[in-house]
This record gives C-alpha cells, structure tokens and sequence, in this order.
C-alpha cells in the first residue's frame, strides 16, 4: 500500500460496519472534523454521524476528533458534542498530531484508525503514523479555496478506486 492509498474507501462516515472494525483489532478510531463528521457548510454533525460515532463507542472503541481546523473553539465544541476527545491544530499530513492523540487515547497505532475525507492531509498523515486509514468522500462541495486545489491531485490518485457503501445498515 503506498502513501496516498487508504486501506479502505466507502461513500460516508456512517457507512463504515462498526462490527468489522472491531474485527480487525480496532480500539481507537481518530475522526477528522471538516467534511468528514461536519459538513464544511454546517456547523454541526448530521445525526446519521453522531448515532454512528455513539455505535463505535458502545463496541468499545474510543474515538478522537484529529483537525486541522484551527479555530479550536470551534473543533472542540464539535468533539464536545460528538463525545470525542480532541487534537485540533494538527497540521496533517505531518503525523505528530496522531501521534498524540494515540498517546492521549492510549492505544498504538496498529489498534487505530484515521477515518478522513483528504487523501493529502488525511491519509498520509495516517500512513506516515502507521495507522489503518479509511477514505471517504467529503460531505460537501464547499472547502477552502487551497483545498479545491489538493482535490484535482486527488481525483488522479483516485482514479479506478472503489467506495463502498457498507451495505445495508
């Protein structure tokens, strides 16, 4: 697997089959905000995203919101309101962020997950910390203007990539 390919691909956050997680040895899923929990025209997480979060956790899995956002007020009300732990200003794809949060959850990288929807932010800051990551696609059209950018590069990587939708729920 190379540093822009993710482990797994599926259509939205909850989509994602808790129970397979578990499956695979995972105890720690760390979450990015923007566009995968909340849509970057909303302020808040769709209720499909909180039950599905409130699931991860009720088979054990702790979960952590890793952002790059760096209005913390803002990510912290959000993990706040998800039930999540949080490390925001992580300046992915460096992975020192998940690193700490790894740390702060207390669980090694090879029991997480970074569930993102950036191939360039999300994913490799996932591969270079040595966690399983999952892509999705993002929940908005409207990012950043940078970020609309980074999305041109990604639909070359993406090319010929499957997502699942996780079946039925």
């Amino acid at each position: 697997m190379g540093l822009f390919s993710a482990w797994r691909y599926f259509e939205r956050v909850d989509q994602i089959p808790v129970a397979e997680l578990a499956a695979a040895g995972v105890t720690c899923v760390l979450i990015d905000r923007d566009n995968t929990c909340v849509p970057r025209d909303a302020k808040v997480a769709p209720p499909a995203v909180s039950a599905w979060l409130d699931e991860v956790r009720a088979a054990g899995i702790k979960t952590c919101v890793v952002s790059n956002n760096f209005h913390g007020s803002q990510v912290e009300k959000s993990a706040r309101e998800l039930g999540c732990e949080v490390v925001h200003h992580a300046m992915k794809p460096a992975p020192f962020a998940l690193r700490r949060a790894l740390s702060l959850m207390g669980a090694t990288a090879d029991e997480a997950v970074m569930i993102g929807d950036q191939v360039f932010t999300d994913v490799v800051a996932g591969n270079l910390a040595g966690v399983r990551t999952i892509l999705v696609r993002p929940q908005s059209r409207r990012d950043l203007w940078y970020t609309h950018i980074m999305r041109v590069g990604e639909r070359l990587v993406l090319r010929g990539k499957t997502f699942e939708d996780g079946g039925e729920r």
